[in-house]
């Protein structure tokens, strides 16, 4: 996949939607946990917790911005991948292609979906809250990282919300339906003319989910890239909302 700047291509639609301006993002980095990351804590305890997981070639600051539009009042953590593609562009795999299909390398993936697992585990230990309170939001290959993590442990997480992403083969082929998906919370959000992840990836994994037993709730967003609009973030404040309620 291609280099992605997310948060500037949002930040440009919000400004000629809106005419606001984002907050500037926090630039410390946290390394006290299995992966750097960036932090908005809130000072209360059991409140929702949403990790952003970028795309690749991109960084920790980049999905960082969605925050300013998303709900007040919970606490929001922005990952770094632990591979490193240049100088502040970082990625969670190795990409590689089986046919016409996007996938990874299989090893990469594994040693990525544990360390995010451990991470979940220590930082709902620190910020005092609860696995069902956990949400992951993911772009790209971070969206392909959240279903590596929530379907594989789905106890770790209450939900997923899977921006231009894609449920790999690797990962599909290993699925079956279980007691233990039932809870677990889907949104895929996808644009219609995304060059990268076609949009059949996000129907595809609709319909292997519904098999599954889950209820994804399924955003299609006509003339869309390979990007997020401010109509999809509308609807993942939305779901974010009934998903975690209101602190």
């Amino acid at each position: 996949m291609e280099k992605t700047s997310l948060a500037q291509r949002l930040l440009l639609a919000a400004l000629l939607l809106t005419g606001i301006a984002q907050a500037q993002a926090d630039d410390t980095l946290h390394t006290d946990l299995p992966v750097p990351y960036l932090e908005q804590a809130v000072s209360r305890s059991d409140q929702p917790l949403v990790i952003f997981l970028h795309g690749y070639g991109s960084n920790e600051a980049d999905l960082f911005s969605l925050r300013e539009e998303l709900p007040d009042g919970y606490t929001y953590l922005s990952l770094r991948a632990p591979g490193t593609v240049e100088q502040d562009a970082y990625k969670w795999f190795t990409s590689k292609r089986e046919g016409a299909d996007y996938d990874g390398v299989t090893a990469e993936l594994a040693s990525s979906q544990k360390l995010l697992g451990d991470f979940i585990v220590k930082a709902v230990a620190k910020y005092h809250t609860r696995a069902d309170k956990v949400v992951l939001v993911g772009f790209s290959q971070g969206a392909i990282m959240s279903y590596e993590v929530a379907l594989r442990r789905p106890a770790s997480v209450r939900g997923i919300a899977v921006l231009s992403g894609s449920l790999l083969p690797v990962l599909h082929a290993e699925l079956k339906p279980s007691p233990a998906l039932k809870n677990l919370a889907v949104f895929i959000g996808h644009g219609t003319d995304d060059p990268q992840l076609p949009v059949k990836d996000a129907t595809d994994a609709d319909q292997i989910l519904q098999g599954l037993g889950l209820t994804p709730q399924l955003h299609i967003y006509p003339g869309q890239p390979h990007s997020v609009s401010a109509m999809e973030v509308a609807d993942l404040k939305a779901w974010l909302q009934q998903t975690l309620g209101t602190p």
